[in-house]
């Protein structure tokens, strides 16, 4: 019968069941250790301090043990460290052991160490008396008391930022009992002092509350907050329960135990009831003074959980739960409730019996109700048979309606398949369908994961139609991971292992892999690894870490990413610039690309790879430009000396000629400026000479012209247009009257205008030859002149051009010309 085995407590019913018989039985005594065991289902740890069990004196470190929730030992160690005070799990499943000295030790479930922190100054130099871990909204909260009864708490110890709360007045002993109480989304301690109660927080501030206990109550020598942190429980001297709100603001009721031994332990069953324990006796306690008692067999352990208790003992491990209220309304005595008629129904159906069909008749108008109920009661039934039989009358309800949705029962399916699957007793996980509400699927698949159950993660991810991004492909990388720290295994034949398994998985990354092969010390084995990576990107840092330069560099070059092959080339650059060369030297892109980036970074690494490769010819050109980056005049030509030795090495007469002007023409440019006191420095010989033109200095114009053989044509062009700029326009027409000039008298007019001076250009329109004539008078702005001239030259040619001008020409003056367009026509 369904309902044998429950408990009614005031208007509730609570079961205890049992969830596995003990791989440990006969192994371990739970009294002779002291335990930790995570919520959710999670591991058990168990520390065995045998110099406390031993007749014989004996100085041995205590040992660990950790098991899963069915007794199937994970692994063991024998402590080697400080004295522990706390041993307890955090929110991730990692084991934590709180030193006297106040470090706390990070392990995973299977004792590898991770990491450790410290929980401050003082912790550390007056040692600590007692430690505190509890869940916080950031993760995971460490609380500790020091001898000097000062509270310290982190409330995260993936980022630990410890914190000192108030101090309480007038506490000169260690408090009977104290805890940590989440109020407003922030940690907080609650201490106990005689009768009264202090909560004291990170502010500095703290509250003096006295519970409302009746007289003569005694001092509060035990205490329990609720796993939502909503519930406060007290137990005082005199054998009292008080039962409130953790604000100490509501009171439920107080229960006399008639105990005046507090109990070993004060835990919440979900966030209901209050358990008691005393040696082998459970007492649970309801709001409403409500008891129930459980005679235990052998000593037991207990572990408050979101929505019940668990029972860890010698032999069993059970769960203590409320009955939820869709599972009392299906198989309570005599209920009438739509699911229980349905439940009635399909149990009368699979006998072939008429009564299905009545019984379906008188709830027609709620069989949604009645489907909904049956759902949710086999997701709250932990036995396999009965879950059955109740998604059994669901189906056959739904079959009745019409437009029925069938996700939820799709939903439930699958998710009971999971549950029950993880809580065999060889996986170990015995969740409830509300603590995995709670958890989430994708933390399941994570806790599969850190057990090494990679197999089973991934069906169930299949199962369940996960992208692989975040379930087959995650969980692979991570198995391969595991993999590469298997050191017994020939690197090559695991190498092939994990490329046979991965290499068709999309989104797994073989260069996380190798990197973990690398950090194991595994450098072959993470060098055959990357040959998997199909990314360059990522296999060219870890090969470059790994001392693989030519590999790195080969294969930087093979992608065609130009930003990779620069981060390999300068990286190996900084490494060592003499092997660095001779490396490059045989990949020509890579020499290429290096070259590109030094020509604007650093020339003088380019000169240096031209003189280790004898290229005399590049080294010059590097030198030259090189030289331009020096102020000193000296130094420049100097440099561009040693540019010039390396013209002349490579016999290129030309460009040590050109070179040796360069420097000749600097030194002339220094003098000038010492004689004139003006700057001629990085001119050309061309603006040299405009300088000194303009400036009037004509006889060293001249003297230059000569040294540098400069042709007269264009050393006249220069003059006269920097006589024009300077306005010497004396010396300008002294120039034009000169016999047999080079340049024409249209180059005059160009630079008058050049410099705004129609007036003087029109001085020199006399002597324009007729040919250029039109366009000499174009270019002052006399278009009507210029109009007639080229009426006169009955050049069409010239017309065109003259109207091709015409936007800089006034409008009247536009129109002028365009009205003389037919007399051309006339003239032909």
């Amino acid at each position: 019968m369904a309902t044998a085995d429950w408990n009614p407590l005031g208007e509730f019913y609570y079961r205890k069941a049992e969830v596995y018989s003990m791989e440990w039985s006969g192994l371990v005594d739970i009294a002779k250790h002291t335990v930790a065991v995570s919520t959710y289902g999670g591991p058990i740890a168990l520390l065995k301090d045998e110099s406390k069990t031993s007749r014989v004196a004996t100085v041995a470190k205590p040992v660990i043990s950790v098991y899963s929730a069915a007794g199937k030992l994970q692994n063991q160690m024998r402590w080697n460290s400080g004295n522990i005070i706390t041993m307890g799990w955090s929110g991730t499943e990692e084991l934590l052991f709180i030193q006297e000295d106040g470090v706390v030790l990070v392990y995973d479930m299977f004792l590898t160490f991770k990491r450790t922190f410290g929980m401050g100054q003082e912790a550390k130099d007056i040692k600590i008396l007692e430690a505190k871990i509890f869940p916080s909204y950031q993760g995971t909260g460490i609380a500790v008391m020091t001898t000097s009864f000062r509270i310290f708490l982190t409330s995260n110890i993936d980022s630990p930022r410890i914190v000192r709360l108030a101090e309480i007045p007038g506490l000169n002993e260690a408090p009977a009992c104290w805890t940590v109480v989440l109020l407003d989304r922030q940690p907080r301690a609650l201490v106990a002092k005689g009768e009264e109660l202090f909560l004291v927080d990170q502010g500095g501030q703290y509250q003096n509350q006295r519970p409302d206990l009746s007289e003569n109550s005694g001092a509060i020598i035990a205490m329990a907050v609720s796993f939502n942190s909503k519930f406060l429980a007290l137990f005082t001297q005199q054998g009292l329960i008080w039962i409130g709100t953790s604000d100490i603001q509501n009171k439920y009721c107080e229960f006399n135990t008639k105990s005046f031994q507090p109990p070993q332990q004060l835990v919440w069953c979900g966030n209901g009831a209050v358990v008691g324990l005393w040696d082998k006796l459970i007492v649970v306690v309801g709001p409403d003074k409500d008891w129930i008692r459980y005679n235990m067999d052998s000593p037991v352990y207990l572990v408050q959980e979101e929505d019940g208790l668990r029972i860890i003992g010698n032999d069993s491990h059970e769960f203590l739960h409320k009955i939820p209220a869709v599972t009392e309304q299906i198989f309570k005595i005599g209920s009438m409730e739509p699911g229980a008629v349905l439940y009635e129904a399909s149990k009368e159906f699979q006998k072939q019996n008429q009564k299905a069909d009545e019984y379906i008749r008188m709830i027609k108008d709620k069989l949604d109700v009645a489907v909904n109920q049956c759902i949710q009661a086999a997701g709250h039934e932990p036995e396999p048979t009965i879950q059955r039989m109740l998604l059994r009358a669901a189906s056959f309800g739904k079959c009745f309606l019409t437009d029925y949705r069938p996700e939820a029962f799709v939903n439930m399916c699958m998710m009971l398949r999971v549950l029950n699957q993880v809580r065999h007793h060889s996986v170990g996980i015995p969740l409830t369908f509300t603590q995995l509400e709670h958890l989430s699927m994708p933390v399941l698949i994570d806790r599969l994961v850190l057990r090494k159950m990679f197999g089973l993660a991934v069906k169930i991810c299949q199962y369940l139609k996960i992208p692989d991004s975040e379930g087959r492909s995650r969980i692979l990388d991570h198995w391969a991971c595991f993999k590469v720290q298997q050191k017994s295994e020939d690197e090559e034949k695991l190498a092939r292992t994990i490329s046979q398994k991965l290499v068709d998985v999309p989104g797994v990354s073989f260069s996380e892999i190798a990197s973990q092969a690398l950090e194991l010390g595994r450098k072959q084995l993470a060098i055959k690894l990357l040959d998997y990576e199909p990314r360059a990107s990522e296999q060219v840092p870890l090969l470059l870490k790994m001392g693989q330069d030519q590999a790195a560099l080969t294969k930087a070059i093979d992608s065609g990413d130009t930003d990779l092959v620069y981060t390999v080339l300068l990286r190996l650059r900084d490494k060592s610039s003499q092997d660095f060369f001779m490396m490059i030297r045989g990949m020509p892109i890579a020499c290429s690309l290096f070259i590109q980036y030094c020509r604007q970074q650093n020339i003088k690494l380019v000169e240096d790879l031209y003189y280790q490769e004898d290229n005399s010819w590049e080294e010059g050109n590097c030198k030259i430009i090189r030289s331009y980056s020096l102020d000193d005049v000296e130094e420049r030509a100097k440099l561009l000396e040693d540019a010039m030795n390396c013209f002349l090495r490579c016999k290129n007469d030309f460009l040590a000629k050109q070179t040796e002007e360069q420097i000749k023409l600097i030194r002339y440019q220094r003098k000038l400026e010492t004689d004139t006191g003006r700057s001629y420095a990085d001119q050309s010989l061309q603006g040299t000479l405009y300088q000194l033109t303009v400036e009037g200095n004509h006889n060293m114009a001249e003297k230059l012209k000569k040294e540098f053989k400069v042709p007269d044509r264009r050393f006249w062009i220069m003059k006269v247009y920097a006589l024009a700029e300077s306005g010497d326009w004396i010396e300008l027409d002294k120039l034009s009257r000169t016999k047999k000039a080079p340049v024409g008298i249209e180059t005059f007019i160009d630079a008058c205008m050049k410099n705004k001076n129609s007036l003087e250009a029109k001085k020199y329109l006399s002597r324009v030859p007729p040919e250029l004539k039109v366009k000499c008078l174009v270019r002052v702005g006399l278009f009507r002149e210029a109009a007639e001239a080229a009426i006169e030259s009955k050049s069409e040619e010239d017309f065109d051009y003259i109207l091709s001008r015409l936007g800089s020409a006034e409008r009247q003056v536009a129109d002028q010309v365009r009205a003389l367009r037919p007399q051309l026509a006339i003239r032909k």
